[in-house]
């Protein structure tokens, strides 16, 4: 078995005067330009799918019709 390995920090503060609202500064402007996981495509709604959705027909008493079984 191997020794694991040492991570190094991923952030590392210089100043040493640095207050704490200085450090969640940074780590927020990092934070915010995102990680290296692509994002997950949102599933698509069952609504969205054209193809289930019967057409609609426009024209008189439409709107009755759009209602009724097929």
């Amino acid at each position: 078995m191997t020794a694991p390995e040492e991570q190094k920090p991923l952030l590392k503060v210089i100043d040493r005067n640095a207050t704490p609202e200085e450090v969640a500064a940074i780590v927020a402007v990092f934070a915010a330009l995102g990680s290296a996981e692509a994002p997950k495509k949102k599933e698509r709604s069952l609504w969205a799918v054209p193809r289930l959705r019967t057409p609609l027909h426009p024209g008189p008493n439409a709107w009755r019709a759009s209602g009724l079984p097929h």
